[in-house]
């Protein structure tokens, strides 16, 4: 497998997830201002919407969609831990977080990376993620992740998504249940590993 990647996006999720499953695959990072990738390749014609994560199969086919992505590795790895057995309620409750996750906070903070946004719509977007927030540090209480006492894909999107109030320079004390979870989750091996390969550490 191949993943066309960029430093901290979502992409990172995928990333996380394939060193947590001990897959083998090959990284090509993605200028997304030229759409082109470090291999040389014109990324438009591997997601023609242009932003990453792009997923190249063995068999060739390409994934997209980064809580799609997650799900595929994860499957690919039934005996472990990144996601339960399908037609279960677990599965379920774990695809519910990837939705909230995917809708409330990457759809909410990723506007804020536009160079064109207002003020007014930035504060918008600060006061959403800040209720969302809210809710997420009660979701804490007594579990070590997300959806309960084992790392899942739901951790790794999670944790990526977060990462983004750092650049956004959002305060997150107020929330100190995010931030504890925060730090653990980046003690992780495979996420070490991941944001090394990334040149983020």
């Amino acid at each position: 497998m191949k993943l066309y990647y960029a430093p901290a996006a979502c992409s990172m999720a995928t990333h996380i997830v394939l060193n947590e499953a001990g897959l083998k695959f090959e990284l090509d990072k993605v200028d997304l201002a030229n759409k082109v990738t470090e291999s040389g390749e014109d990324f438009s014609k591997i997601n023609s919407n242009g932003y990453v994560p792009a997923l190249t199969l063995d068999n060739g086919e390409i994934l997209t969609e980064a809580a799609l992505t997650l799900q595929y590795i994860a499957d690919r790895i039934p005996q472990s831990s990144l996601i339960p057995k399908a037609g279960t309620m677990e599965r379920y409750r774990l695809l519910e977080w990837l939705n909230f996750i995917s809708t409330e906070l990457h759809k909410t903070l990723g506007p804020l990376f536009n160079p064109n946004i207002t003020p007014e719509w930035k504060e918008n977007q600060i006061t959403i993620f800040s209720k969302r927030s809210d809710f997420l540090n009660q979701q804490f209480n007594g579990k070590k992740f997300l959806a309960g006492d084992q790392f899942t894909i739901a951790d790794a999107y999670l944790f990526t998504i977060l990462g983004w109030t750092t650049y956004h320079k959002i305060d997150m004390t107020a929330w100190p249940k995010l931030t504890d979870y925060m730090e653990r989750i980046a003690m992780r091996p495979a996420v070490m590993k991941t944001l090394k390969a990334e040149g983020l550490v």
